[in-house]
């Protein structure tokens, strides 16, 4: 259900290279062609990939929802120093790594309701197109060969530094690059590694070995894509020096644009500071999923704008925590308010209004923290209907739950069993708060003693124990049942 405005509105992007959000035209009206930076295999996926996974998700889903025909493509490396150092640690062979990895990634991605991308193609299933490329740089003199490496010349490449805003010595610095003195200039970059003893290579022109981290994302980009093609995506972290040498060496390689729009994603922060391995503060999405459901971490991020950094916290994490099981509390409420009635949806102009000004949330550079806020007041208009017990209202309910629920699915949230939801939430609650699960049965148990034998103080001295843990009780004509108290901050 969405209105026919919708068509009209004009959506507006962030380009990375313009340092402005400009009015997104697809190279071919109706059809995006769309690349971002998969994982490398090698570990298990922590949150900041989940946050990558999350946004170009969202967007994603949201160019559809507005009718195009979206071709997605996000790629694995599969080949990469880190996965043959993890291959040494655990005994295992490289290819073995990459599937335990890959398998670990999907069911983290599966878990965060990620829609699968359109193509996920692997670096090792391309290595033939890879030579191909490199080929082509060393032939226009792009590219050379020293000591059986062969790097890109960045010097060749006039717009180098374009995409990240960097001068030479800010990019010399940005690098890190290690000293190599088979290098021409530090900032050149490997496009193909020489093999080495005990490590796997493929037969290439210029000499036995594997490509370079740089090479494959321009490769499989193209192969899938074209050339150019409208978003390429990843995290801010990308831009230097990932993205900036995919794009020298693609250009330099065809003489043509390469990207239309780029696309980046903020940081992930820890307790304000960035998370990062080399400090130790990477929390891995599985550690979370012991402690919240999946869904609570989606809206956690949907709740800042992509290109923002977000500072990830016990608190910030239970505000999203309770902002998700009230809007399922209201669906709850939507649906016991419909049961057992032939209902026909009555338009309702408010909820309308409100889809509406979510579409233009949504068109001013995918900004789901606003888009987030129209869910969060159909939903306050949902539960107020409910509350007046008005008969007459219930067509209108079912029209609004439908439009909550359709803006819900573009975020990619409220796919999961209402029941299912809450009884899964009260399992991790009483986790948090390191309580046995028969805490709450016990106590209700004690109440219902005091009550009978008319110690009506115990009783409340047990309902406000049982409040100061967050837990509500509710008496009802079949029993006293208990609830997750949601309360917003």
């Amino acid at each position: 259900m969405v209105n026919n405005t919708v068509n009209a509105m004009t959506l507006r992007v962030y380009n990375t290279m313009s340092a402005r959000k400009e009015v997104f035209t697809p190279l071919q009206e109706g059809k995006v062609k769309m690349y971002a930076c998969g994982v490398t295999v090698y570990d298990h996926s922590h949150i900041g990939h989940a946050r990558s996974g999350i946004v170009f998700d969202t967007i994603y889903r949201y160019l559809r929802a507005r009718g195009n025909d979206v071709d997605f493509v996000k790629n694995f490396t599969d080949i990469d120093d880190k996965i043959i150092r993890k291959s040494q640690e655990e005994k295992l062979s490289w290819q073995e790594v990459g599937q335990k990895y890959i398998a670990s990634y999907y069911e983290d991605m599966d878990a965060l309701n990620i829609l699968r991308p359109t193509y996920e193609p692997r670096a090792t299933e391309h290595i033939d197109d890879m030579i191909g490329l490199v080929a082509t740089l060393l032939k226009t003199g792009h590219a050379y060969t020293m000591g059986g490496d062969v790097y890109f010349s960045v010097e060749s490449y006039p717009g180098y530094g374009e995409l990240s805003k960097r001068s030479l010595e800010e990019m010399m610095a940005g690098a890190r690059v290690e000293i190599d003195e088979k290098k021409k200039n530090p900032l050149d970059f490997a496009l193909w590694k020489a093999s080495r003893q005990g490590e796997p290579s493929w037969d290439a022109p210029f000499g036995s070995g594997r490509p370079g981290w740089h090479i494959e994302c321009s490769v499989m980009s193209t192969k899938y894509l074209g050339n150019p093609f409208d978003i390429h995506g990843g995290g801010k972290d990308l831009v230097f020096p990932h993205h900036e040498n995919e794009r020298a060496q693609t250009e330099a390689a065809t003489g043509a644009k390469f990207v239309n729009y780029w696309v980046h994603n903020g940081f992930v922060n820890i307790d304000r500071e960035k998370m990062s391995k080399s400090i130790g503060n990477t929390l891995l999405i599985k550690d979370f999923f012991n402690q919240y459901h999946a869904e609570v971490l989606r809206l956690f991020f949907l709740t800042t704008h992509y290109r923002s950094p977000v500072d990830y916290s016990t608190r910030s994490v239970e505000d999203a925590n309770n902002v998700l099981h009230r809007l399922y509390y209201t669906l709850e409420r939507a649906l016991a308010a419909q049961k057992g009635k032939n209902v026909n949806p009555a338009r309702y102009p408010e909820g309308d209004e409100i889809e509406k000004k979510f579409f233009e949330a949504m068109d001013d550079d995918f900004n789901t923290a606003l888009a987030l806020s129209y869910v969060l007041e159909i939903s306050k208009n949902i539960n107020k209907m409910v509350d007046d017990q008005d008969e007459s209202l219930i067509p209108l309910i079912a029209y609004t739950s439908h439009i909550f629920m359709t803006l819900s699915d573009i975020l990619g949230l409220m796919k999961n069993d209402v029941s299912a939801m809450e009884s899964e939430e009260k399992v991790r609650h009483m986790k948090r708060l390191g309580l046995d699960p028969s805490f709450v049965e016990n106590a209700m148990r004690q109440r219902m003693e005091a009550r009978q034998s008319k110690n009506y103080q115990k009783a409340d001295e047990i309902r406000a124990m049982l409040s100061e843990k967050g837990i509500a009780l509710l008496d009802t004509p079949n029993g006293t049942e208990w609830r997750i108290k949601y309360t917003a901050r």
